[in-house]
């Protein structure tokens, strides 16, 4: 059957080619079995050039290749993701730890400021205290130096309810001597009534003047008692029969008074107050009237 010649053959085919057209050439492609592509993978193939050149240089076989790294990658460091989760936990720990720091300086701080205040605030007492003690031993100096009874006279007369007794009229004045030793602060300086007794019957009063004695000075202060007809009720049996003899009269009598100082050593916060009794007993003579009596020797002072 094969045993034609070449006119034969070219006649036949060209004559075919003039009957009908050319038809175009067919290709067939033949997918590759799983024991091929294992071969190709592995560098065999038909041409003998490593397939896997062209495997590996395909999509898909990149992303396949790329999750196949990522995971093996997991597989090899199981940790990881642990570990990430480790470091967070010190983080966290760490900006705990910073937090419980700040949290500790400011108490810290507090504690401190605290007790420099209770360090001052001792310190503070401490020197007042001192100052308060010192002024202790800068104590006014304080004596009566005389007395004058100006006038004296007992008449007889009614009290309010129009009781007759005998009315007293008594009028007198006491110079006190007072001195401010201390260099460091002035004084306040009242006192009591200064009232006059005949055993328990206040036969007079008067009111020292308040003032303020400066630092190393002193003065002289004269008070003024007086009575103005003051009920007897027969208290004073020395007067009751000396009416028209008052030159005879000698009536034994009571000073006393409290002087009170105060001295502010540093404003409000720093007081010392001094505070002196005094008694002084005299002795009313009608034939020594306007004259002073010297009563420095005579004076109790408590």
């Amino acid at each position: 059957m094969h045993a034609k010649t070449d006119s034969e053959g070219t006649s036949v085919d060209t004559s075919w080619q003039l009957r009908s057209p050319p038809r175009r050439p067919v290709y067939y492609v033949q997918s590759p079995s799983n024991h091929d592509v294992e071969k190709m993978s592995y560098g065999s193939s038909p041409t003998g050039s490593p397939a896997h050149h062209y495997y590996h240089c395909s999509p898909i076989h990149h992303s396949r290749e790329s999750s196949t790294s990522r995971f093996s990658a997991s597989l090899k460091n199981p940790r990881s993701l642990s570990a990430w989760k480790h470091v967070q936990i010190n983080q966290d720990d760490n900006d705990d730890d910073e937090m419980d720091d700040d949290d500790g300086g400011s108490a810290r701080n507090v504690r401190l400021y605290l007790c420099g205040f209770l360090f001052f605030v001792l310190l503070f007492t401490i020197f007042c205290l001192i100052l308060w003690g010192a002024s202790k031993a800068y104590k006014p100096k304080i004596f009566v130096k005389n007395m004058v009874f100006e006038n004296f006279n007992v008449q007889a007369g009614s009290d309010q309810t129009g009781v007759p007794t005998d009315m007293l009229s008594l009028n007198s004045t006491v110079k006190i001597h007072y001195r401010n030793p201390s260099a460091f602060f002035a004084v306040h300086v009242t006192s009591t009534p200064l009232e006059l007794h005949y055993y328990q019957l206040k036969m007079a009063s008067g009111q020292m003047k308040r003032f303020t004695q400066s630092r190393k000075s002193q003065r002289t202060v004269i008070t003024v008692l007086q009575a103005s007809q003051i009920p007897l009720y027969g208290g004073v049996p020395l007067l009751a029969n000396a009416k028209d003899h008052i030159e005879k009269v000698a009536v034994p009598l009571n000073l006393t008074f409290v002087v009170r100082s105060r001295a502010y050593i540093l404003g409000r916060l720093v007081k010392s107050k001094f505070y002196k009794r005094i008694r002084c007993p005299v002795t009313l003579h009608g034939n020594k009237l306007g004259k002073p009596i010297n009563l420095t020797a005579s004076c109790v002072y408590h």
